[in-house]
This record gives C-alpha cells, structure tokens and sequence, in this order.
C-alpha cells in the first residue's frame, strides 16, 4: 500500500501467552472498568468481562486476562488486589496475529487513522480507529455513523487506486 505508518505489518504467532481467569459474584461492576485500564496499563494484551451464572443461579462475571507469560505476577497481583476473586485459573495459550498497519485517510474534518489487518500478505479487513472517529464526530457535529461511513469510503477509493 505504501501509504500510513507501518506498525506489526508481519503476521505471526505469540506463543507463551496466558489466559488468567476469575468468576466473581460479589464485587461492584462499576469497579471494572478501573480494574481493566490497570490490567491493560500494566501489560496485558487483551482484557474482557464475561457475564456468567455461578452456583445457585448468581450472577456473577468472569474476568479474562490474556497476557505474556513473563507478566503473569503484575496481572495476579492486581486480580487479587483489586477485585475480590480468592482463585484464579491459567490456561496456556498461542495468539495469532494479523499483519497490521495504520494508514492516515485524509477527511474533510481533518486525518483520520484507519488499521488494516493482513492475512497472508492480503488485507481481510479494516476498522477506522473508533477515538479518532469519536473525536471528529463531537467536534464537528455529525453523527458518529457518518464519519465511520466517510473514512471507510475514503479508505476503499485511497486502496483501489494504490
């Protein structure tokens, strides 16, 4: 493509990643949002909350941390710390990742960033990047759909011609 900065553009596979795992029911959901950015500040790779039916039909969530293996103790020491699980589980894991490269799409609100992902040295897909988009369409005034719609236009027509 030749345009935008390059960044992870080689498609590969992490091995000796961790996925970190904890039911809990008895912990106030509004504190996860704040337990996911000091997960994801901390190192992790991914962070996501499931909801889930525990034992005697609670309600509950089960937290997922997919981190490298070496940061396993940062992502334990703050699963203990700041939710109220009392176990955790581990699952080894490999990730495969996409070849990615960020590629600027010019709008007329300004630049916009776009992440294409490669599979084989072909691109299968792209995705605006949603705080960019989010930024246009507050101070511009426009619906958040229609920005979407405009870089992803701009993003094909820019792709077709290269």
């Amino acid at each position: 493509m030749g345009v935008g900065n390059f960044n992870h553009r080689s498609e590969h596979v992490d091995d000796g990643m961790l996925l970190l795992q904890a039911n809990i029911d008895d912990m106030n959901p509004e504190w996860t949002p704040y337990v996911t950015e000091l997960l994801l500040e901390a190192g992790a790779n991914d962070v996501f909350w499931v909801p889930i039916i525990m034992k005697k039909g609670r309600p509950g969530l089960m937290l997922n941390v997919l981190v490298d293996e070496a940061k396993a103790p940062d992502m334990e020491r703050i699963m203990f710390t700041e939710t109220t699980t009392i176990g955790l589980r581990y699952m080894r894991a490999s990730c495969h990742r996409l070849g990615r490269e960020f590629v600027t799409v010019e709008t007329g609100w300004g630049p916009i960033q776009v992440k294409a992902g490669f599979h084989n040295g072909q691109m299968v897909q792209f995705a605006p990047e949603f705080k960019h988009c989010e930024q246009v369409a507050r101070e511009h005034q426009v619906p958040l759909k229609d920005v979407y719609d405009e870089v992803r236009r701009l993003f094909l027509q820019m792709t077709s011609s290269s």
